[in-house]
């Protein structure tokens, strides 16, 4: 797999000091960034394996500065691709060199909190953690949370859909958006949602979460808080084969029991993330599970002793119980470390994500070992074991001529065995670069003309983030052609579009 990119527009590339000029008289100050060495920090998202330094940076402050960017891009034809805190594992805010970057760091409060409706309402700049932190006061929090929580913030949590290790009960980012204020790439301002949980019409916010930049320029967004859970507690559980970890995690769900979070990590992740946090892991064992389960204490404590005696049977060598939450608190550390960790045994590793039926576990775990042995590369697992959201970290050094490369089809391999297997693409990463031409292992050409219609809907001229998520761009107007040709066959009645 490699990474191929729209041909820079040598004409905007000449522009530049213009367009530089015209931003600079949107975003007066230091909103405008234009200088090659000012500009290396943005040449990559999180998939540092890609780089490209953008034609300029602009940082709005405000709405109205958004808006006026976009609608100066949109009339002379400026490529856009927004950005947030960078924390993007797919290439989903990778850079053009013919495009304006827009960095939406400086939209940073939180707007309003409203325990009695439990909403809050933020910017997209707001970090995912510090929603949490807003509200925890009042014993409420934010239920999606990625690993990189403390980082990335919630626009990018909705452009790629995130979820977290407690994504199994309370959803991912869809599950916990209510509404968006939205920027078109023609400078309207529109609200979607709202702080109902059912509003009238088109569920146009559904098309909005997880759309990757593609389709507009979220500048606010409506969350749900909860309130914090009376009790929770987390089980450490130490199996000696991955089968019987993933046997014990299909027996919980199959029991009715829906865990806060359960995650799965295998023996190289675990001695990395012991190493790094100290989390008090076992290291004589090949599979660990963190189990949490929360809610009222004695609904709690029953079901504690329901994930033991299950653990148990499927296996478990060894079982321990979180005493109180700062034990609880140092169980998820070792996992949310567990990317970090890697760079202790790795030079360099390359993250994945695809999802696959719980069931297919064990499989699709032995084919991943016989990848590994194929392509002469590591691998740790690290994974949302609940809802079978993998996270193969493969393990190179790309100081060493072909590495990456391989690396890079080693990933293309497990991404093509999800989806044989029954799952898809990805789980919370995106799409973006990382498995754009990989798309069509998973869908027809007439999903994803489908899918492009969608993105022409919103941006005809197809300027915002153009080279992520669809392996050939069709111009609109050809996919124009191909619907009214396709309704004149099979609806002669049907008016045209």
């Amino acid at each position: 797999m490699s990474l191929v990119m729209p041909l820079p527009d040598a004409a905007t590339i000449a522009r530049r000091g213009e367009i530089a000029a015209a931003m600079r008289a949107i975003v007066p100050g230091e909103g405008v960034i234009d200088d090659d060495d000012a500009l290396r920090p943005y040449e990559s998202d999180a998939l540092t394996a890609y780089r490209q330094p953008p034609l300029l940076v602009v940082l709005p402050e405000t709405v109205e500065q958004v808006a006026a960017v976009l609608a100066w891009c949109h009339k002379n034809r400026v490529k856009v691709v927004p950005r947030g805190a960078g924390t993007s594992l797919s290439g989903g805010a990778l850079p053009l060199a013919d495009a304006v970057l827009l960095g939406m760091a400086k939209f940073n409060r939180v707007l309003d909190i409203d325990y009695a409706d439990r909403v809050a309402v933020v910017q997209p700049g707001v970090t995912n953690l510090a929603i949490t932190r807003a509200v925890e006061g009042a014993g409420f929090y934010y239920a999606p949370d990625p690993s990189s929580q403390i980082a990335c913030t919630i626009g990018g949590n909705v452009a790629e859909n995130s979820g977290g290790v407690h994504c199994l009960k309370y959803g991912l980012t869809t599950n916990n958006v209510l509404g968006v204020e939205l920027v078109t790439i023609e400078g309207e301002v529109i609200r979607l949602g709202g702080r109902g949980l059912e509003p009238a019409g088109l569920d146009l916010l559904g098309l909005i979460v997880g759309s990757e930049g593609l389709l507009g320029v979220v500048t606010e967004v409506i969350v749900r808080i909860l309130p914090r859970p009376e009790t929770a507690k987390a089980l450490l559980i130490g199996f000696d084969s991955v089968e019987g970890a993933g046997r014990c995690v299909a027996e919980i769900i199959a029991g009715g029991i829906i865990p806060a979070g359960m995650e799965m990590m295998d023996r190289p992740a675990i001695h990395a993330a012991e190493a790094f946090v100290n989390a008090g892991y076992p290291l004589d064992v090949e599979a660990l599970l963190i189990v949490e389960l929360d809610g009222p204490g004695a609904e709690c404590t029953h079901l504690v002793g329901e994930v033991e005696a299950i653990a148990r049977r499927n296996g478990a060598v060894s079982l321990r119980t979180s005493a109180n939450d700062d034990e609880r608190a140092a169980f998820w550390a070792g996992r949310k470390a567990a990317f970090p960790a890697a760079g202790r045994i790795s030079p360099d590793y390359y993250c994945m994500d695809g999802t696959i039926p719980r069931r297919r576990l064990p499989e699709v775990l032995a084919r991943m070992r016989e990848l590994s042995e194929q392509y002469g590369l590591g691998v740790i697992n690290v994974f949302h074991a609940g809802d079978g959201n993998l996270h193969p970290l493969i393990l190179y050094d790309a100081n060493q001529p072909g590495q990456l490369e391989k690396a890079e089809a080693f990933g293309a391999d497990i991404v093509r065995l999800c989806v044989a297997v029954g799952g898809v693409l990805t789980g919370e990463h995106g799409v973006g670069v990382e498995k754009r031409d990989l798309m069509p292992e998973m869908f027809s050409e007439v999903d994803l003309a489908h899918q492009q219609r969608v993105k022409c809907a919103f941006d005809p001229e197809l300027l915002l983030n153009p080279g992520k998520m669809f392996p050939q761009l069709h111009r609109c107007a050809e996919l124009g052609r191909m619907h009214v040709h396709r309704g004149e066959v099979a609806f002669p009645d049907l008016p045209r579009f």
